[in-house]
């Protein structure tokens, strides 16, 4: 059976109106612009015969009851579905609180955009004939309040009961935190484990079981596609971080069953009051890049003292923009050779070192 169709992804839109805007002069995400670049990108989206689009958490700054809320009532007015699943951002706290929604809150906001069950906060639900989506929640809290990732035992007994009943159907599964490494050693490092599922492992068998090819995630802040056998998962960088990225996506299958998904990226280039936006928020992440490579530097395996740490450190201004790019190669040669080949490994390289540029425009055969 021949099936096409179109979607887009928009990831991590931290949605703050202007009264709701925390000041923290350390903070990454330019969440001033969250408004106007997603008005800019949903007015893209409205020239396309788009299917539906797909926002894999992160929709808010902090789960403030008035973001949920401008959010949900601007998605009403677009022309096609939505679909949503709540990102660490969106349910920080268990207890709802005069900051942030509860925890169980979310799916009674979201009752359009997939929580059909307002009761739970993962659902099952045909978009098209044919296709299915899958949305999963991967925030939970411990017995201290404390918010973690990964899938809890009742949602992966549910998990493993839908897709035993999906017969003849292409599969999407969204969730926010990411299920296959993106970065080198991302589920052992501390820099990079708290953007992964925990339980990560469990959920790749069941998905490889279940023979699904497609997952889209957010959380990291950048545009990458990662494989694991005949899997592939999408990460969708943040609209309110460099490179303010979007994705449209036209899936295909022939009459043989062969299937290819080609996939666009788009940026929002410049917004009202910042006219210069990709060129502002490069700068606003590298000024801010210190503390995080210095921690990279210093623990294992670069394993450098603070004080050679500091003799890098500023070749390394731009490093996390140009991950969050995508597509970037890094070649540092002045770094001392084992150096030069750690960050060689973060690139977009194959096993065997090569390049292999997929992480913004590429056609993946299914």
């Amino acid at each position: 059976m021949s099936l096409s169709f179109r979607f887009a992804i928009i990831s991590d839109l931290h949605i703050a109106l202007p009264q709701t805007i925390w000041d923290h002069p350390s903070r990454f995400h330019l969440v001033e612009v969250s408004i106007p670049a997603l008005e800019q990108a949903l007015t893209h989206l409205g020239e396309l015969d788009l299917d539906f689009l797909l926002l894999p958490g992160d929709l808010t700054q902090h789960g403030e009851p008035e973001n949920h809320a401008w959010l949900q009532q601007r998605l009403a007015k677009l022309p096609y579905p939505v679909y949503v699943v709540p990102g660490n951002h969106d349910v920080p706290v268990l207890e709802a609180c005069d900051r942030a929604i509860g925890f169980a809150e979310f799916p009674h906001y979201y009752r359009k955009y997939g929580y059909r069950d307002p009761s739970q906060l993962y659902y099952s639900c045909e978009v098209l004939p044919g296709v299915r989506l899958i949305g999963l929640n991967s925030n939970q809290f411990d017995d201290r309040g404390k918010q973690l990732g990964y899938l809890d035992r009742p949602q992966l007994a549910w998990l493993e009961t839908v897709l035993a009943q999906i017969k003849d159907e292409i599969v999407l599964v969204m969730v926010h935190h990411n299920v296959i490494e993106h970065l080198p050693d991302q589920a052992k490092h501390p820099l990079g484990q708290r953007y992964m599922l925990a339980n990560a492992p469990v959920l790749l068998d069941l998905l490889h079981q279940a023979r699904v090819k497609l997952i889209f995630t957010g959380h990291l802040h950048v545009q990458d596609i990662a494989t694991s056998q005949n899997l592939y998962e999408i990460t969708t960088g943040s609209l309110v971080s460099y490179p303010h990225p979007y994705r449209i996506l036209q899936f295909h299958q022939d009459d043989r069953g062969h299937q290819e998904l080609h996939i666009e990226s788009h940026r929002i280039e410049g917004v009202p009051q910042w006219p210069q936006l990709g060129q502002t928020s490069r700068e606003w992440m590298g000024d801010r890049s210190k503390p995080f490579m210095l921690r990279l530097l210093t623990h294992s395996p670069a394993q450098l003292t603070p004080e050679a740490a500091e003799e890098y450190v500023e070749s390394l201004r731009y490093f996390w923009a140009d991950i969050a790019q995508g597509d970037s190669l890094f070649e540092f040669p002045h770094f001392p050779p084992s150096l030069q080949a750690y960050f060689r490994r973060f690139g977009a390289v194959d096993d065997r070192g090569k390049p292999r540029f997929i992480d913004n425009h590429a056609t993946l055969i299914l």
